[in-house]
Parts: C-alpha cells; sequence; structure tokens
C-alpha cells in the first residue's frame, strides 16, 4: 500500500490511461479525484477512495478553485497526473487547420501548464508531493501528419524540465512519460492508417497497455522516486532512441 495517506488529482480520468491510473493508486491506498470534461459512467462510481469532478482543464479559473476544493474534500492534495489530452487531425501542416492547432494546444499544453501551477502552488513544499505529466514520443521525434500534437507534447516536455528545476530544492518531483502508441480510446481520434504507421514504428510490433503505463506513473508517484526530476521516462516499446 504504497500511497496510504496520499491524495491525487487525476486528469483525463474517465478513461484510457488516467483512469488506469487512477484505478492503480486507488487500488494501493490513495484517495483519488478523477477529473474530466465528461465524466460518462463514472459519475457512478461508489468506491469511497475515487471522487469524481467534472472540470474544463483549459479554465484556468476552475483548475484552481477545483484544486482549491478538492484538497479540502480529501484532506490533502500531493499528487497530479495530468492525462488530459487530444491528438487532432491528422493532416499535413501546409493543411492544418487553425481552429484544430489551437485546440491542441489549449487543451493540451495550456491546461496541462493551469494544472501544474495550481500544484505547484497548493503541495507542501516539505513534503513528498508529486506531478506526472503524459508526454509522446512524438514530441521527441515529431510524427508526420501529427503536427499540432506532436509541438504540444514536445512543450509539455520543456514545461516538465522547467518546473523539475525551480522544484528541485523541495520534496516535490515533477516528471514526464513519453509513451508510444497506447491503446485507449483516444485513438477514435485517428485515422486507420495513422495508428497502423505507428505500430509500424515500435520495434516490438505491438501497442502499450494502459496498465504497463500505469505501473510507470505508478512508481513516479511513490516515495521510491525520489532522486528523479524533471526527466522524460520513454515507454515506447524499443522506439525511442534518445
Amino acid at each position: 500500500m504504497r500511497f496510504d495517506n496520499r491524495h491525487a488529482i487525476v486528469t483525463g480520468g474517465a478513461s484510457g490511461i488516467g483512469l488506469a491510473i487512477a484505478m492503480r493508486l486507488a487500488d494501493e491506498g490513495a484517495t483519488v479525484t478523477l477529473w474530466d470534461i465528461s465524466l460518462g459512467n463514472l459519475t457512478a462510481v461508489t468506491d469511497s477512495r475515487l471522487r469524481t469532478r467534472q472540470v474544463d482543464v483549459t479554465d484556468a479559473v476552475a483548475v484552481a478553485a477545483g484544486m482549491q476544493e478538492d484538497m479540502a474534500q480529501m484532506g490533502g492534495f500531493d499528487t497530479l497526473i495530468c492525462s488530459a489530452g487530444i491528438t487532432g487531425p491528422n493532416v499535413k501542416v501546409v493543411d492544418y487547420p487553425h481552429e484544430a492547432w489551437h485546440a491542441v494546444m489549449t487543451l493540451n499544453l495550456h491546461g496541462l501548464f493551469y494544472c501544474n501551477q495550481a500544484a505547484a502552488r497548493l503541495m507542501d513544499p516539505t513534503k513528498v508531493g508529486r506531478i506526472v505529466n503524459m508526454a509522446s514520443i512524438a514530441g521527441k521525434e515529431g510524427n508526420p501528419n501529427a503536427s499540432a500534437y506532436s509541438t504540444s507534447k514536445a512543450a509539455v516536455i520543456g514545461l516538465t524540465k522547467s518546473l523539475g528545476k525551480e522544484l528541485a530544492q523541495t520534496q516535490i518531483t515533477v516528471n514526464a512519460i513519453a509513451p508510444a502508441a497506447v491503446e485507449t480510446p483516444i485513438f477514435e481520434q485517428m485515422t486507420p492508417e495513422f495508428t497502423a504507421f505507428m505500430k509500424s514504428k515500435i520495434p516490438m510490433g505491438r501497442f502499450g497497455t494502459v496498465d504497463e503505463i500505469a505501473a510507470m506513473a505508478c512508481w513516479l508517484c511513490s516515495a521510491e522516486s525520489s532522486f528523479s526530476t524533471g526527466a522524460v521516462f520513454d515507454q515506447s516499446g524499443g522506439r525511442a532512441t534518445y
């Protein structure tokens, strides 16, 4: 029970990677609040360690207020997982719609920044604090026909490194995970041709699973991960080259 007396917020927690991380944190003792713009079937969650909140993370005021309220209701706040995100359309840069570009940046980058900023203001610098941001191998390599997504995830890596260094003299660590393609509902936003392309780039010849990403995220959230901050951890099936 690594997370007894720990209190976590997980964005994008209604499905996919976010939900898998939240469930594992709760299974190991944490009190967890799931944030999502659409809670779906999670409104019926009955586990006393799992709470839900409908939050638009692109609204900085709502993020700050929501964190304050959840901190009070959970009896603390020391762990943030930022998993909310969208892919955007699979088109070339020369054809990329401006409104779609801004939508990807607003959620994947600005929303994550608002959450990181609010969490860093609230977490106790003298106690264990953990921030884990979901980046992507696309942020390191740049996927063709996915320029907005790749750019947003590269920016997530830069933000993680900056904030990690700023908090390095505290007990709060900030790290990112850069998966290759993981089978989640986000695949529904992509064309079949693009998902086949992503799979072809993975030497293991398969997509990752949400449980594999959750295992890494929970280690980064644990007290065992005490000397890693401002770092990026690949889970790429052999695709990552640096």
